[in-house]
């Protein structure tokens, strides 16, 4: 089967792709088309997310095993497509460029049967320009989260460090 993307740049401007792909590539397959697609050379970092109907950013799997080696990681080149996006779970976000943070939607819009004649993987449809930076992202906290000027989150006030008697000569 034959998995149609549109995978849309998180900016106020419309620039996406349309993608056709074999069910069964990898992800880093995936992430090679889509970094080709929007004019990227590849060679920085990323990540995809499975992501739910609200776009929450679920589990990460990475381009690199970045990990200290104490929690599993899931890879790119060690997960197909078919394992993480069908139609019940259609939606992935995928991070290219960790220091500009280019976010892109990648939804699932058509499982079709294969063409003959047609290669794989094809770049069905472009539309818009890449902008010349990452748009700015706004990070927001949960609601229940208090991160206003007083010292509710259990660290010490950086004066009270003195009132602790360190020997600045201990070694």
């Amino acid at each position: 089967m034959i998995y149609r993307f549109r995978i849309i740049l998180d900016t106020e401007e419309d620039v996406f792709r349309d993608i056709e792909i074999e069910q069964d590539a990898t992800l880093e397959q995936f992430h090679n088309v889509i970094t080709q697609s929007f004019g990227f050379d590849g060679t920085e970092m990323a990540s995809f997310y499975v992501s739910d109907d609200q776009w929450s950013q679920g589990e990460e799997i990475s381009l690199f095993d970045m990990s200290d080696g104490s929690q599993p990681v899931r890879l790119m080149n060690e997960t197909t497509l078919i394992d993480v996006v069908h139609e019940a779970s259609p939606k992935l976000i995928y991070v290219y460029d960790f220091l500009s943070m280019w976010t892109f939607l990648v939804e699932l819009a058509e499982i079709a049967e294969y063409e003959g004649g047609m290669e794989y993987p094809n770049v069905m449809f472009v539309h818009g320009q890449l902008p010349d930076k990452a748009p700015d992202k706004e990070f927001k906290s949960d609601e229940s989260e208090n991160f206003d000027e007083g010292n509710d989150d259990g660290f010490m006030d950086l004066d009270e460090y003195d009132e602790l008697g360190f020997d600045e000569n201990w070694n």
